[in-house]
């Protein structure tokens, strides 16, 4: 006598998953897209879900997605017992083959495009080595989160692993041997141990199966590049992506910037539909949930998300100030001292404020590069241009276009669009932060220079 369902019964019972979750959120009126950005589930997840693709969904997106949907205790039971159906087949059994990444705590805006880039490259084995760069708290560990997901969907195992002291955005999925299988690989490529003692486990548990491995908040620096080499050997499909606050800078490295949000200049109008105000007016919700934005609202909110530069870190933190201010107080206090705002109202436990790991990027930059952002910073302009590199410093071209690369791999500038040409900004977090990095390193050139 069996237990387990035929191949036939999980489809159906997978299948009949899907039109529960169709039917929730067909009643009570949403797309996919807004049931993705409730239940900060991929889009994608739930078109497969909808449509039975997914054969084992795990049982964080169901609670997820339930949560979402606002289910009932009752209508959440029959969701989850649509899952256990599905699981009943002969794979069931939690093994490193599918591991699967920890869920996300906030919704994924925008980034698809990204995400989609990143996917392909990893999932076809174009990239073997992705390095994700960008100024703290700009979103690397949510498109990182989003890619592993979308790979783990697509039969990939994902091994999560976050770094010592880097702030976990996310709820870890608590499997004691993919834990320690992941820690295996993480402690093996930080050098930990003899430079001969491959562990066994990875390649015991993964063999020449494809597996993903994610280095989440890693400091590169500290990572030993052959043995990566010898990893990757032994597990040839094995890719690694890490989020870092620099580039690893060795051989096969895929360097891929992540910068903020859109945030469009509201002069030309305002687009509520803003990458930037999308996010804002989530976190509006969730602290201010009486309040439904007007048209001046909307421009004021425009104004602080272009103001903040599309900064996903500092716009939440600036959001969650609504509990003790309007928003017309807000975009004034925006205007005049935005340091003031880059700080959560919380009770300083969730790891260092943005100032500080701002503060922290500024003070790794050479002098030079922070004479130079001083200087742009004195010049008043919301923007600057190769022009105005070559002018500051006066130095050659090709060093004043690594500068402004440099400048862009760390985050601290980011592109704009506004004007149609090629120009970059000076981030707010970075002007309010600028001066207390190095007093002595950040005097403005003169305005002759």
């Amino acid at each position: 006598m069996t237990t387990g369902l035929s191949p036939e019964g999980t489809t159906a019972a997978i299948a009949a998953l899907g039109t529960l979750i169709r039917g929730h959120r067909i009643r009570i009126g949403l797309t996919q897209r807004e049931l993705a950005d409730l239940s900060t589930i991929s889009v994608r997840a739930i078109r497969d879900l909808e449509k039975g693709k997914a054969q084992r969904p795990r049982t964080d997106t169901i609670r997820l997605i339930a949560d979402g949907l606002r289910l009932g205790p009752r209508a959440r039971t029959a969701l989850e017992e649509a899952v256990r159906r599905g699981h009943r087949g002969p794979a069931a059994g939690r093994t490193a083959e599918r591991a699967a990444p920890p869920a996300p705590l906030h919704p994924l805006i925008e980034r698809q495009a990204e995400a989609a880039v990143l996917t392909d490259e990893l999932r076809s084995g174009t990239e073997r080595l992705v390095t994700l760069v960008g100024l703290s708290g700009v979103g690397k560990t949510r498109l990182a989160l989003e890619t592993a997901a979308r790979l783990h969907d697509a039969g990939l195992p994902v091994l999560w692993h976050t770094a010592p002291g880097a702030v976990a955005d996310c709820l870890p999925d608590a499997d004691d041997t993919v834990a320690a299988l992941t820690a295996d690989c993480a402690d093996y490529l930080r050098g930990d141990g003899s430079a001969d003692d491959l562990p066994p486990s990875p390649a015991a548990a993964l063999g020449d199966r494809g597996a993903l491995l994610v280095l989440d908040g890693v400091d590169p620096a500290e990572l030993v590049f052959p043995r990566l080499a010898r990893l990757q050997r032994e597990i040839p499909g094995l890719r690694l992506l890490l989020t870092a606050a620099e580039p690893w800078n060795v051989p096969g490295e895929r360097l891929f910037l992540v910068s903020p949000l859109d945030a469009p200049d509201p002069a030309a109008g305002v687009r509520p539909e803003a990458p930037a105000v999308r996010l804002f007016l989530g976190r509006l919700r969730r602290v201010r949930p009486d309040l439904v934005p007007g048209e001046r609202d909307l421009a004021d909110i425009a104004w602080v998300c272009h103001r903040l530069d599309g900064h996903p870190l500092a716009l939440a933190a600036a959001a969650s100030w609504l509990t003790v201010c309007d928003l017309r107080t807000l975009r004034g206090i925006v205007d005049s001292d935005p340091a003031a705002l880059l700080d959560p109202l919380a009770d300083g436990r969730s790891g260092p404020s943005l100032q500080d790991r701002v503060a922290r990027t500024l003070a790794a930059l050479p002098a030079g590069h922070r004479q130079l952002l001083a200087g742009l910073c004195a010049a008043g302009a919301d923007e600057f241009v190769l022009e105005d590199v070559l002018r500051l410093t006066g130095g050659p071209l090709p060093h004043c276009g690594r500068v402004i690369r440099d400048l862009l791999i760390s985050g601290v500038v980011r592109p704009s669009t506004d004007g149609g040409r090629s120009a970059f900004r000076v981030l707010c977090v970075v002007r309010a932060a600028l001066p207390a990095a190095a007093p002595a390193a950040v005097a403005a050139p003169s305005a002759a220079a």
